[in-house]
């Protein structure tokens, strides 16, 4: 199954009084490991950058200012995220940015029906403690030292680790890994072979190979039985 980790930055928190998107950033998972394949862009906000906002991600409106607007990228951003879910850490909040700004461009809005919101899993599975990005990479032992400021991109790699522990899939990973190594008996590229509980017992008696000991003596000479039974 292929879903998409999404996170944005904005130049604050409403985009009903004018707020507008500064960054996407969005991660690729298939049957939730990373492929690699990631969409960042910066944006051009057409606006200014008020402080409290610049001390939250560090980006400011000269840095912006010739950065594409979003109706310039949307078309790449809408083919990468396609129909997958979308796995994001209070989604209301992006998704009402991103919806914004598709309405202001008069595309249709991101259903919610596709949102996957780590924050309302988080918060059934850790009740009464702060389940905020930072903390939950704190509770997975997720290395979050990058982090000095928000960042659309890193948030989204730094989610999707989340979100693979927050499910339980990492734990699936390594039990399939565990039994993958426990039943391959073969080379590389060759599929994994189960192992019998019980190992069958010989199909050969030694009645039977003493038997065949005997039959060879009266070969005579040197037969070929000798070099496989030692003699």
């Amino acid at each position: 199954m292929r879903e998409i980790i999404l996170d944005t930055e904005t130049t604050g928190l409403d985009p009903l009084r004018g707020d507008r998107l500064v960054e996407i950033g969005c991660v690729e998972i298939l049957n939730r490991m990373p492929t690699g394949q990631t969409f960042h862009r910066h944006l051009n906000p057409e606006r200014d950058m008020p402080a409290e906002a610049f001390a939250v991600h560090g980006l400011s409106g000269e840095f912006l200012a010739d950065k594409p607007l979003f109706a310039e990228v949307v078309e790449e951003f809408l083919e990468f995220i396609g129909d997958a879910p979308l796995v994001i850490h209070n989604a209301s909040f992006d998704i009402g940015f991103i919806n914004a700004e598709l309405d202001r461009i008069n595309r249709p809005a991101i259903s919610r029906e596709r949102l996957v919101d780590t924050l309302l899993l988080a918060r059934r599975k850790h009740p009464g403690v702060s389940n905020r990005l930072d903390d939950l990479c704190s509770r997975y032992a997720i290395d979050n030292s990058r982090r000095t400021k928000h960042g659309a991109l890193l948030d989204a790699e730094l989610l999707a680790e989340v979100y693979i522990d927050l499910i339980g899939a990492r734990q699936s990973q390594l039990v399939l890994a565990a039994e993958s190594r426990d039943t391959h008996a073969g080379g590389p590229g060759e599929m994994p072979r189960r192992q019998r509980a019980v190992p069958l017992g010989p199909r050969v008696t030694e009645a039977d190979r003493a038997a065949h000991r005997d039959f060879v003596v009266t070969l005579g000479g040197r037969p070929i039985w000798n070099d496989f039974l030692g003699a």
